[in-house]
This record gives C-alpha cells, structure tokens and sequence, in this order.
C-alpha cells in the first residue's frame, strides 16, 4: 500500500471512532451542536472513503479504456467531497433553526465538551498528516480530505465553546448558535475545495507560477532552438500535462531535435515527477538557407 493510500486509510479509522462518539453522546445528551458535529464526521467518513478508493485508482496506469491515465479521479473525489460538506452545512442550518423555535435544555454537557475536545485533538494531527502526504504526493484527494478535517478541528472547538457557555450562562441558544457557525466555515471549506478540485475537470491551465518555471526550463535550452509557442499546459490529480511546438533549424538532423526534445523534457521532469509532456518539433522557415541569422542554430 502506498503512502497515499495508507493516509486515506488512517482518516476513514480516525473517522468511523468520531462518528460512533459524537453520535452516541449528541444522542444521549440531546445536543444539537454535538448531533451536528457527528452528522459533519459523517461525511467526512463518506469523504475520507471516496478518498481511499479515489487515490488507489488514481495510482494505476493507463490503460486502454484511459489511455491519459485515472489522474482525474481525485478531482471528481474533491468536487464530490465539497458538495457533501454543502448538503451537511445545509442540513445543520436547518435543525439550529428547528431548535431555536423549540428549545430544550441540553444534559450532561461535560461529556459534548469531553468529546469535541477528543475530535479536534485527533482531526488535528491526521488532518496536518494527510496535507503533509497530500502535498508531497500532490494529490488533490488528500489535500481535500486534510481541508475537511481542519474546518472539524474549528468546528469541534466551536461547539465546545458553545457547550462550555451554556453551563456558565443557562442559556440554551448559545447551542444553536455554534451550530450554525459550524455551518458557516463549513460552506467557506466546500467553497475553497470545490475551487481547487473542480478546476481541472474543466482543462484549466496550470497556475502561473509553474507554467514560468516550465517555460525557463524550455529557455535554458534557447541557444539549440529558434522559439517555442501554442504553449499548454493542465492538470489531472497529481498529473501535469504540457504541450508546445518547439521550432529547429531544419538542417539539423532527425536525431539533434530528439536528443533536444529529450533534454526539455528530462527537466521539466525533475521539476514535477508526474509530467507528461508533448513536444512538437518544427523545421524553420522554407526561405532558411542554413547562413541567415534569424537562423542562429544552424
């Protein structure tokens, strides 16, 4: 198992324990913002699932059916991810409300505020794990399950907050209220996810800065060719594909052009290991006779 899949594999256990608890005691203690906290866990236990299954096929090569490999499937998991994390906000906002037109005393606060403090401590390090194995692996799959338990981490502590008040104060809104906060930094997290994954479904270019650092990494090699252009670039989970024209003088032979080819792409390579890059190769002006100096690699 690889080092994604073992990270996808340690948030769905770390998830399925937060569910049982902060149902069982949200429950048992009749707490809206502790009901709302293990309804938001579960769908971060769904995410963290998709997740798992999204980034082991993600990992396998191309094959006939998909011949520019599974890279995509982590976008669809992290655009799948944030409209779970919209339907549960939605789905909190509601029974706030509900609880504010009918409330009821909430029992035993001590163990909703024992159990939120056990959930933010635990989504804390396995959320700064998966984003450590997220970005080095770059996978979008991870990076979104690591955003989803950062806003839990909030969350949580927003409802302890919540919980710790109404046993200072009595006051029975203060529940409701941290639930519909939890609902807001939970609609921010699906917003910023939903940007980032849904992005390359659509063959979105990369981001600037590493389209300039491909395009000087072409530069370095601008004595050997003429120019370079109908540059492009996108993503698909960790996978980066390029592809540009590159114009050679064309009394060189054959072999030069590859050899140059070959060189661009080996260093474009070493900046992103998944690249996959397309170089077309172009002979230079038919008026070329080998001597004109718009032609300075012949």
């Amino acid at each position: 198992m690889n080092p994604k899949e073992q990270a996808a594999k340690l948030s769905v256990i770390s998830n399925t324990a937060l569910v049982i608890g902060k149902l069982s005691i949200g429950v048992a203690i009749s707490s809206i913002g502790v009901i709302s906290e293990g309804i938001h866990s579960s769908l971060d236990l769904l995410a963290a699932i998709i997740a798992f299954f999204a980034v082991r096929q993600a990992s396998h090569p191309a094959d006939e059916k998909h011949k520019y490999g599974h890279g995509k499937i982590e976008n669809l998991s992290g655009t799948l991810e944030a409209v779970l994390i919209l339907i549960a906000a939605f789905w909190i906002v509601l029974e706030a409300v509900q609880k504010l037109l009918h409330p009821h005393a909430v029992e035993s606060i001590g163990w909703g505020m024992g159990i939120m403090a056990v959930s933010s401590t635990v989504n804390f390090f396995i959320s700064r794990h998966l984003m450590k194995v997220g970005i080095e692996t770059d996978s979008i799959a991870l990076r979104a399950d690591a955003m989803h338990l950062r806003t839990d981490v909030l969350t949580s502590a927003g409802v302890m907050v919540g919980l710790f008040g109404m046993y200072l104060t009595g006051w029975q809104w203060l529940d409701p209220i941290a639930a519909m906060l939890v609902a807001g930094l939970i609609v921010h997290a699906a917003w910023e996810l939903l940007r980032e994954s849904f992005a390359p479904l659509l063959d979105a270019s990369l981001p600037e800065d590493e389209e300039q650092k491909i395009k000087d990494k072409i530069e370095n090699y601008k004595d050997s060719f003429l120019d370079f252009h109908s540059f492009r670039s996108r993503k698909a989970g960790s996978e980066r594909h390029v592809d540009f024209h590159l114009t050679v003088c064309k009394y060189h032979t054959i072999e030069y052009a590859h050899n140059l080819a070959d060189k661009i792409e080996e260093d474009i390579q070493m900046l992103f290991s998944e690249a996959n890059i397309l170089i077309h190769l172009e002979p230079c002006s038919d008026k070329c006779d080998g001597r004109q100096r718009s032609c300075k690699t012949c």
